[in-house]
């Protein structure tokens, strides 16, 4: 929010939030919104768009909502903790011409794009296979994230989904199968069925033969705070984003060939709000709805699918 403030670009005119402590936080960043008890006084207000922050939970019943009143979306991932409340949500979008955005905010790192633009030009050669993780030293410092009903899985719908929507719009193409392995506690989840996951594997093959391996954690002994990367292997080059020292926010991009790494990126990169807002910039100049969010609905497809254990699909 505070980034969005910043630029000038939007006008923060309400807030709503059940916890005191962050209402108060957000209005010392917008001391002139008014603050208001529910969504459906956040509606009533009739404002352009909404940025939803909520409990994984409500984003689909809410998201849908403001959509269905005509009020663009921002909103935290995952929009839906299924495919099916994927879909509902786009179908509300859609319906509405009303633009809706998830914050899968990895794709505005600068070294991701550069990545992007290197498979896009051809200069990797045929991609044929990927490298991506996601292991965090912690877990959630919230309840509910361990509650399947509330947030629709563990690791891999927190921090997989990050992983899945990077491999979908670098190969530009749906998996045509995926296959996964879960465990709880260091035990396959079939056998701990009342938890969710906080380790998972999972493979994505893709229709022209490429594959994609993907895995992600909580509360893994990693030595660091964190390992966030992503490799893609073509048969020019290699290319390869991962995070330095830990970081959650500083990644470092090489351009690998044979045993050369090139640095093409590296810190410090201020990517942390760009998504955001980009959704404000396109909402400002009219933006309707957009037709390459109906991905979202192939990435939770396959998060459902690697959620089913064992999953080959």
């Amino acid at each position: 929010m505070s980034g969005l403030a910043a630029t000038g670009i939007a006008e923060i005119s309400a807030i709503s939030d059940v916890a005191a402590d962050a209402c108060a936080k957000a209005a010392a960043i917008a001391p002139e919104a008014a603050v208001v008890a529910s969504l459906d006084d956040l509606l009533a207000l009739e404002l352009d768009g909404i940025v939803i922050a909520t409990p994984s939970a409500q984003h689909a019943a809410q998201a849908s909502a403001a959509l269905q009143t005509g009020v663009a979306v921002f909103c935290q991932k995952p929009v839906g903790r299924s495919s099916d409340e994927v879909r509902a949500v786009i179908s509300a979008a859609r319906s509405a011409n009303r633009l809706l955005c998830v914050d899968l905010s990895y794709r505005f790192t600068r070294g991701l794009q550069e990545i992007h633009s290197l498979i896009r030009s051809g200069a990797l050669g045929h991609v044929y296979a990927a490298e991506l993780t996601f292991h965090n030293a912690y877990g959630p410092d919230k309840d509910w994230f361990y509650n399947r009903a509330l947030s629709g899985g563990g690791c891999v719908i927190d921090l997989g989904v990050h992983l899945v929507d990077l491999a979908l719009w670098m190969f530009d193409e749906p998996a045509i199968s995926v296959s996964s392995r879960l465990f709880a506690g260091g035990r396959p989840l079939e056998q701990v069925p009342d938890l969710v996951e906080d380790y998972a594997v999972m493979r994505l093959d893709f229709p022209d033969g490429a594959t994609a391996q993907v895995a992600c954690s909580w509360r893994l002994h990693a030595g660091q705070d964190a390992i966030i990367e992503a490799a893609f292997y073509g048969t020019r080059a290699a290319a390869r984003w991962r995070n330095v020292n830990g970081s959650f926010f500083d990644f470092i991009t090489e351009r690998l060939d044979g045993t050369t790494a090139t640095v093409l990126v590296e810190p410090p990169d201020e990517w942390g709000s760009r998504a955001i807002v980009d959704w404000a910039e396109r909402l400002s100049r009219g933006a309707g709805f957009d037709p390459s969010a109906t991905r979202l609905i192939d990435v939770a497809t396959i998060l459902d699918r690697a959620s089913v254990e064992p999953c080959r699909a």
